[in-house]
């Protein structure tokens, strides 16, 4: 970790806070992080601080919360593109791309400081959600077996999930055979068969659309099974795929319990990205509180002005976590609805968003694609 990393002290203090759905107490802390979050990174991404430039921003003018609406947002279909480092991505202690829709992926990671402070945002946040445990956990991982030829973010975090309770056998969906990956289905099947004659509870991870494919298989088979009653379903962003579908997380939760006796409190729902490594997990409710370690805007369509509350727009997600890349505003292309925290009942006092979709490039010319092209004729 450089001597300007390690002065990064209002992150520390952010990420070891306390009381982490609480979050007008850390407003003025969390502006002081960002304030020297994109003064790192000016001084260690020329790329960025070109970016800036064109935008006219200048970092000491950021103040108060509502100034964070200021910060340029970086669109993620931008970096899938064009590469942003604030330090060798070969030098990184933990190396992630994301999931590359399209064939193109954004380079990220974590250096010492950035991983530091990310376990113990996860460490609070899992722990919150009753994620932690020291009972031996058998997994379903309905995603991709380890390799070396595999750095997405997604793999990882999988992985990575694991830990969260001792992990006892684990089962990939995705098993890595002669340089290729390969849908295991009936290793998926029998590995859950074989669990559920275990005194050991399971967790299954993946995408919804994965767990609706394996629930389909089962009810396809006539299997009904009974899990551990601390079973778990832990799943990790893309709804965007079922909304076609008109699968709600409600049916599948209902599902889930009915064919694997997966208590509802247990189907717990995580969002979070390559770009902005902040975990989201949904409450008994089904929404996304915003934890102190971040800030979300939500952006009309057309303008890129924060929408009120109530009004459907691009998702803007803030952080100062991130020393190895300038990705402390990211404009991604997702279609969010911003709440008051108490309208939700679950007792978390911070706002919350909840996912609606994601826009249609093809189909739409949205602000974010504008802005995108935009930082590709200032670069």
């Amino acid at each position: 970790m450089d001597r300007r990393e390690a002065e990064m002290k209002y992150r520390k203090k952010l990420f070891l806070s306390g009381n982490i759905y609480d979050l007008p107490p850390t407003d003025g802390l969390f502006v002081r992080a960002m304030k020297e979050n994109i003064s790192y990174h000016i001084q260690n991404c020329p790329e960025y601080k070109d970016v800036l430039a064109g935008f006219n921003f200048d970092v000491h003018s950021l103040s108060g919360i509502d100034g964070l609406r200021g910060i340029p947002a970086l669109p993620t279909s931008y970096l899938k593109n064009n590469t942003m480092l604030s330090k060798p991505y070969s030098k990184l202690l933990i190396k992630t791309t994301s999931s590359g829709t399209g064939g193109v992926k954004t380079l990220s990671g974590f250096d010492a400081g950035s991983a530091f402070c990310g376990l113990f945002m996860l460490l609070r946040i899992f722990r919150f959600h009753k994620m932690l445990s020291i009972r031996p956990t058998n997994y379903i991982i309905l995603g991709y077996q380890p390799s070396k030829a595999n750095q997405s973010a997604t793999a990882k975090a999988f992985r990575g999930v694991t830990w969260l309770a001792l992990p006892g056998k684990i089962e990939y969906a995705l098993k890595f055979v002669d340089g290729e990956y390969k849908i295991d289905t009936e290793g998926v099947v029998q590995a859950l068969k074989k669990f559920a004659r275990q005194h050991k509870p399971v967790r299954i991870i993946g995408f919804p659309s994965y767990v609706k494919a394996l629930l389909d298989e089962l009810n396809k088979r006539n299997i009904r099974l009974s899990l551990h009653k601390n079973s778990k379903i832990l799943i990790g962003g893309g709804w965007k795929t079922l909304l076609s579908e008109k699968v709600s997380r409600a049916e599948l939760c209902q599902t889930a319990n009915q064919m694997l006796g997966i208590r509802p409190e247990n189907f717990k729902d995580h969002f979070s990205s390559a770009e902005h490594p902040i975990n989201y997990i949904a409450c008994k409710n089904g929404h996304f509180h915003v934890p102190i370690y971040s800030r979300v805007i939500i952006r009309d369509v057309n303008t890129l002005e924060p929408a009120p509350n109530g009004v459907p727009g691009l998702l803007n997600l803030i952080s100062p976590l991130l020393s190895s890349a300038p990705y402390n505003s990211i404009l991604t292309d997702d279609i969010a609805i911003m709440h008051d925290g108490d309208k939700c009942g679950c007792g978390a006092a911070s706002p919350y968003f909840d996912l609606v979709g994601r826009v249609g490039l093809a189909s739409v010319k949205t602000c974010a694609q504008a802005a995108s092209e935009y930082l590709d004729k200032i670069q």
